[in-house]
């Protein structure tokens, strides 16, 4: 069986996106796979473990979430990232609960994409630092990806969603997606969980908490 752990699989009915995708990450030295449609993919991937696949989750027939049980069902637990340029908040909580690895709107900053497949199979290489009930803070935090870094931090500090959105040049609905995707990792139910967390490993300074603005 040829060997595919490091192979990054990328599922697309956008000819364009899906060509563009797979020319950049195969710009910086990565194994792309391309198909059109999910269950090409499926047929593809049959016997084999792909390193991790960055997934378009609206498609015709089979889309993304339908691949993703598919690969769960068939017990291929793949670091998945999803893309689409029509996200909305019910779809990614689905994908994230069902074990997405990142979510990523489109158009998506190259960067971005390229740091989020770097980290999935380093995650696939080394599954060991996504975290177990038992693992300390320090360790969730860790394994964040760069998005969830970006937005943990201010977030913590007690920044809204429309001031993080600001600061990364990004849209509201972008920054509430990962806040979503960040108290999951960490088990928070309520902001002040968030901002306690962060003041337990140590990385924010309760002096520094943002005070709320005071009315005129």
């Amino acid at each position: 069986m040829p060997d595919t752990h490091n192979t990054v699989y990328v599922v697309d009915d956008d000819a364009g996106m899906l060509e563009s995708t797979q020319w950049l990450l195969e710009s910086v030295g990565l194994k792309v796979k391309a198909y059109s449609d999910g269950r090409q993919f499926l047929d593809a991937v049959e016997d084999q473990r792909p390193g991790c696949v960055v997934l378009d989750i609206r498609m015709p027939g089979l889309g993304g979430l339908n691949v993703q049980e598919e690969l769960q069902k068939r017990g291929l637990d793949v670091p998945i990232i999803f893309v689409s340029g029509h996200a909305d908040v019910p779809i990614v909580v689905r994908a994230f609960k069902s074990g997405a690895f990142d979510f990523i709107e489109k158009p998506f900053n190259e960067q971005l994409l390229l740091d989020s497949v770097q980290q999935a199979l380093q995650d696939a290489d080394d599954p060991a630092p996504n975290a177990t009930p038992a693992a300390s803070t320090e360790a969730l935090i860790a394994s964040m990806t760069r998005r969830e870094k970006d937005v943990f931090l201010p977030l913590a500090q007690g920044y809204t969603s429309k001031e993080i959105a600001e600061q990364l040049d990004v849209s509201v609905k972008t920054i509430d997606l990962y806040r979503a995707r960040v108290m999951k990792r960490l088990g928070a139910e309520r902001l002040p969980d968030v901002t306690g967390l962060a003041i337990a490993a140590g990385l924010l300074n309760p002096l520094e908490l943002r005070q709320p603005a005071q009315p005129e």
